[in-house]
């Protein structure tokens, strides 16, 4: 176990790379194998990959390598090694969403997101863990600051890859908490975008009104520059509003009113870590920064009371759409199912169509009431797990306090900004939908007050 000190503790920045990359200090393919050594020195213990092709990436980074001393980089994001979540089909690598009804499935194309990625440069190191179907039984990823703890799910190996420095960045997916958690667990920048602004074609999602795709990352500008290429090439999801911003990391901005979420994760929160959270908040009241209590408002204490009630909304919602394809799996061979998605499968199976437009009924209500707050506050604020990442691997941890986001569709990040036990404690930031861009503002201004303060 090692001891996290979120002021000191520096994972991996590819931007931070890119101007050596120009001119001529270091290479692509140079920083490539500093993150293979990386790899071969933590992957047999954090177990973060279920399938890597360091062929194929020394060959990209090789091009990569090739175009910079030409003065023709493709992107921003050119010659970054990248991960990819076990959900995202890729036509060079299998997709197998920790299932054994899909060991060895090699689809024949690359998911939009990986299209994009690929189109600007990235190297693809890999396929990244993920617990099954994303919903169900735990990887043997661990985390790579105690590894006798969760490195959380279901972005399990993306987060653990990041947080292990073995990778700069790594896509994500998020239906209940699956990027923000693992992220603030493993002390990523982790970025769930409003839902729908990312093209998630090509992604083997059974949550398919909840599911968002994001980014992982090392640094702020990393994880939002492999994102921004993703919408910049790949756009959105049908029908819905791209992923909006700068191409570059947008200028920090000082948010002037958070309001507090509390969630249904505040009571499950294990007491040193609420002091630890009170102390920053009393630090940003310190800089000037107005912390809205959801008591103080009608419109903030009825957004709360949705916050608290969410979870068997989301859940029924889950539960409904998953009936197909889950039910063939299980139709096909029910034993290589895990007892979780059946569980999650018998919620489904016992709702009727007017069950689940009550639920979608409440999250239509829960969207508005995000959206009612957004004249009055710059966005919200609370941690993001319920403490440090829990002992075992069984379990991905607790997602309390990301529901909510994910049920209203609203952009939410994770910042590594607090430590508690020696292990990382991520704060979750809170924007509007399409307000993006605002919101990694400020999430640049928070690290950059953090890391002087």
């Amino acid at each position: 176990m090692s001891t996290y000190n979120p002021v000191t503790t520096r994972l991996l920045s590819f931007h931070d790379a890119v101007d050596d990359f120009i001119s001529g200090k270091d290479t692509p393919r140079d920083y490539l194998e500093r993150c293979i050594a990386t790899i071969e020195d933590r992957e047999p213990d954090v177990k973060a990959f279920v399938v890597m092709d360091l062929d194929a990436a020394r060959a990209a980074a090789d091009a990569s390598t090739a175009r910079y001393k030409s003065g023709t980089p493709l992107s921003l994001i050119d010659g970054m090694p990248m991960g990819i979540k076990d959900l995202y089909d890729t036509a060079d690598l299998p997709t197998q969403m920790n299932s054994k009804l899909f060991e060895g499935l090699q689809p024949d194309f690359d998911a939009a997101s990986v299209y994009a990625l690929k189109q600007g440069g990235a190297v693809i190191i890999g396929k990244t863990t993920t617990t099954e179907f994303g919903l169900g039984a735990a990887p043997p990823t661990r985390n790579p600051f105690d590894l006798e703890r969760t490195p959380g799910g279901s972005s399990s190996g993306t987060a653990a890859a990041v947080g292990a420095s073995m990778l700069p960045a790594a896509t994500g997916s998020q239906v209940g908490g699956s990027i923000i958690r693992p992220a603030a667990y493993c002390a990523n920048y982790g970025f769930k975008p409003t839902f729908g602004a990312l093209n998630r074609a090509g992604g083997r999602s059974i949550a398919p009104s909840g599911s968002h795709l994001g980014t992982h990352a090392g640094s702020l500008e990393d994880m939002w520059q492999a994102a921004r290429q993703i919408a910049h090439v790949a756009g959105p999801d049908a029908g819905h509003t791209p992923l909006l911003g700068p191409m570059t990391l947008p200028k920090a901005r000082k948010p002037q009113r958070l309001v507090r979420m509390y969630t249904g994760g505040w009571e499950l929160t294990d007491e040193m870590s609420q002091h630890i959270f009170e102390d920053l908040i009393d630090d940003l009241r310190t800089a000037g920064i107005e912390i809205v209590e959801p008591d103080e408002l009608p419109v903030t204490a009825a957004l709360e009371a949705s916050f608290q009630a969410v979870y068997p909304y989301a859940a029924s919602i889950l539960g409904y759409e998953m009936r197909w394809p889950v039910r063939e799996y299980c139709n096909k061979d029910a034993s290589k199912v895990s007892e979780v998605i059946h569980q999650r499968l018998e919620l489904g199976e016992n709702m009727t169509a007017d069950d689940y437009q009550r639920a979608l009924a409440f999250k239509a209500k829960l969207t508005s009431e995000v959206a009612a707050v957004a004249g009055f506050a710059d966005g919200f604020i609370s941690l993001a797990s319920p403490g440090p990442a829990p002992m075992g691997i069984t379990s991905t941890g607790n997602s309390a306090y990301q529901v909510p986001s994910s049920l209203s569709g609203m952009p939410t990040m994770t910042l590594p900004l607090l430590a508690s036990e020696g292990l990382p404690l991520g704060v979750q930031i809170g924007g509007f939908h399409h307000g993006d861009a605002t919101l990694v503002a400020h999430a640049a201004w928070l690290r950059d007050w953090r890391l002087t303060a």
